[in-house]
């Protein structure tokens, strides 16, 4: 199970995309579910759902048949 890892803290939309892309580039294996997303990135599930958009419309992420969101290849 994930677990936050930063306390909720304000940030910039711009800031969180790059911190979220960060991550995926840094472990490559990474495969998501909104709520685990939520749990890692300390968001509430509104924001998470817009990050989560953002990145699949920006075709970083892609959502899987299961819900999970993964980096695209």
């Amino acid at each position: 199970m994930l677990t936050q890892v930063r306390p909720s803290t304000p940030e910039s939309p711009g800031r969180l995309l790059e911190r979220i892309r960060g991550e995926f580039l840094e472990m490559p294996g990474l495969r998501l579910t909104p709520a685990q997303a939520c749990r890692l990135w300390a968001l509430d599930r509104r924001q998470c759902d817009v990050v989560l958009r953002m990145l699949v419309d920006g075709h970083f992420l892609r959502q899987t048949s299961d819900g999970s969101f993964i980096r695209v290849a």
